[in-house]
């Protein structure tokens, strides 16, 4: 932040810069000519301007009243110092933006203007760190939301068709049996078996019985000689 002071050169020159420099602002000075003061104006963009009317009070004025309606200065507060009186209405009816100010009312001015400037300063960077972090977490956000959108599906397997399944060969037919008899049942087995054990006690009763009484019976031995009754 400085202040482009406008003074031809000359020995009061120094002590003015002096005073100026008491405001604590940074003080660039040249001569009124063209255009160097102006490619000075344009490169350094000062915070304020400041013309001395001491020497050559009509070529100040006219310096003035460029950098008044300049459009890169324009804006810029523009300081008149040691005014003549005989030039006093002409410049104010052309520099009526201008201020007409001493060195002393022109440094306390400077001093104002230099905390106000460092205060919107500290304004501009705090603004801009605050656009830097809700842009990078907006930036954050957009490229999240990007990549859940953008992710690529998860793979699916192909479904691989299912292998005709294989047929067993048939079972060789099994020979048909033949049909078993009916067996005879039970009850006519059983029957037969009663009969036959009948029969058997029947044969062994008569092989049994002995001879009656007046009968002579002939016991014939099969390989001995006959027996002979006395």
């Amino acid at each position: 932040m400085s202040l482009l002071y406008l003074h031809f050169e000359s020995d009061e020159r120094v002590g003015r810069l002096n005073k100026l420099a008491k405001s604590g602002a940074h003080i660039i000075v040249t001569e009124p000519r063209w255009p160097g003061f102006w490619e000075l104006a344009k490169r350094e963009k000062p915070i304020a301007v400041a013309v001395d009317f001491s020497h050559a009070p009509s070529h100040a004025l006219e310096t003035a009243d460029y950098i008044a309606k300049a459009r890169e200065t324009k804006e810029t507060p523009l300081f008149l110092l040691r005014v003549p009186e005989d030039r006093m209405d002409a410049v104010r009816k052309r520099l009526s933006q201008a201020s007409i100010v001493t060195e002393a009312e022109l440094a306390e001015r400077l001093g104002v203007m230099e905390r106000e400037a460092l205060a919107r300063a500290l304004e501009k960077k705090e603004a801009a760190a605050v656009a830097r972090r809700t842009a990078s977490a907006a930036k954050k956000a957009a490229t999240k939301l990007a990549a859940g959108q953008t992710r690529p599906p998860a793979r699916k397997e192909p479904v691989r068709a299912a292998a005709p399944a294989k047929k067993k060969p048939a079972p060789p037919a099994k020979k048909a049996l033949p049909k078993k008899k009916n067996a005879p049942k039970k009850s006519a087995a059983k029957k037969e078996s009663v009969e036959a054990a009948r029969r058997s006690r029947k044969r062994k009763a008569t092989a049994g019985q002995r001879p009656m009484a007046g009968s002579a019976t002939e016991l014939t031995l099969p390989g001995s000689p006959k027996a002979h009754s006395p």
